[in-house]
């Protein structure tokens, strides 16, 4: 299957500048999100993107040398339990900063959808790229 001429595959991991690329696909979530009355008080199903462009470091084969991926789920999951949210941009940006607390991580990608809001649409939502400052 071809790639379509308006899609960029995604390329983070590059060895020459020694960068390692931490991701979560499609992790499916039920949200407390929404402007609209009729939204508020329940839950609807989202769906989270991340990639992280992260600073390689040797990692001796302990999770405490790298990003945890497990650790990034989590916290998305933190950020979501925490109480009605009106927008995905309020949403996408937490978790970019939460991210982006690891000092080891550039670059924050997040991709947040809500799945179940026009039926004619699969998803709607929105992608954002958060940079770590320089310092």
């Amino acid at each position: 299957m071809s790639t379509p001429e308006n899609v960029t595959p995604l390329k983070i991991a590059d060895a020459a500048r020694a960068i390692r690329h931490v991701f979560v696909r499609d992790l499916m979530l039920d949200a407390h999100i929404g402007v609209y009355q009729h939204e508020h008080g329940r839950t609807q199903p989202i769906r989270v993107n991340v990639d992280l462009t992260v600073n390689e470091a040797a990692h001796g084969d302990l999770i405490a040398n790298v990003v945890s991926y497990e650790i990034v789920v989590n916290r998305i999951r933190d950020i979501v339990n925490e109480g009605h949210l009106k927008l995905v941009e309020t949403l996408a940006e937490r978790i970019a900063a939460a991210c982006l607390e690891d000092e080891r991580v550039a670059v924050a990608l997040v991709r947040v959808e809500k799945l179940a809001v026009i039926p004619e649409a699969a998803s709607v939502g929105v992608e954002i790229e958060r940079v770590r400052p320089q310092k």
